[in-house]
């Protein structure tokens, strides 16, 4: 591993499955989180999240966070931004998301775990800016921009200076994890992280991309190294790495800027 990587990128979703905010640096939970990573979650009646995968509508939700102050605002299209205080508007917020989807939902909060999407690794994701790179390139005839990508994969952190799929080398067999750090927090490769239906659809419309899946699992499939475990794939619809935390590690902080190291 290159002694130059480095985390060039922190990105929090504060509700899982809105938009992300920028952040230059982020303290580790007790639970070995990402303060503030998929803090809220929305749920309905049935106690079911409600997300982009079973609501492909939540797409068309742009929230605007001005994080210090803890406000989200949010908007559909042609709507200003409403304003919401994440602590104090609890039901106001239910109010609106209510009303957006046209249901009971409820807003929980979990702020030292948060909500991930795979409990078992609870841990930052963590992506090359290399991999984004060349997963765009494979879209070049549709002209995807790199946000674009960005903002279908929803990960947590990008490493600059490092060869595309770079993250692939940080996970082993089923029960084996990689140790490695970030500055002075130790993560805890994990697995390939499977990908969902989500990245199909536009991300700010929600409007299908009919072969989005069937392009990325054919090029995805040139990438995979001689030296990468390749029983972690049972196909090639992978991006991105799951990580686990320790809680030896609550109270760090990770900076941009930090670098990478075995």
């Amino acid at each position: 591993m290159t002694n130059m990587a480095k985390l060039d990128n922190i990105f929090l979703f504060p509700i899982k499955s809105l938009d992300p905010v920028a952040v230059q640096e982020v303290n580790i939970t007790a639970g070995g989180a990402l303060q503030g990573d998929r803090e809220f979650a929305l749920f309905d009646q049935e106690g079911k999240y409600i997300n982009a995968k079973r609501y492909p509508s939540i797409h068309r939700i742009r929230a605007n966070y001005q994080w210090e102050d803890r406000l989200v605002g949010l908007r559909v299209p042609d709507q200003s931004p409403t304003y919401f205080h994440l602590d104090r508007d609890r039901a106001e917020l239910e109010d609106w998301f209510s009303h957006f989807f046209a249901q009971p939902v409820e807003l929980r909060r979990n702020s030292i775990n948060g909500f991930p999407d795979d409990p078992r690794a609870w841990g930052a994701t963590i992506v090359s800016q290399a991999s984004l790179l060349e997963a765009q390139s494979w879209y070049n005839d549709h002209h995807l921009e790199l946000d674009d990508i960005r903002r279908r994969f929803r990960t947590n952190l990008e490493i600059a200076d490092v060869i595309p799929f770079w993250e692939d080398s940080l996970f082993g067999k089923d029960t084996e994890t990689v140790s490695f750090q970030i500055g002075d927090v130790q993560f805890l490769g994990t697995n390939p992280c499977q990908r969902c239906p989500v990245p199909t659809r536009d991300p700010l419309t929600g409007d299908p991309y009919a072969n989005f899946q069937k392009i990325f699992s054919r090029e995805r499939a040139t990438t995979i190294s001689t030296d990468v475990e390749r029983s972690r794939f049972k196909h090639f619809y992978y991006f991105a790495l799951n990580t686990r935390i320790p809680i030896s590690e609550a109270g760090k902080i990770l900076k941009v800027g930090d670098r990478i190291a075995l």
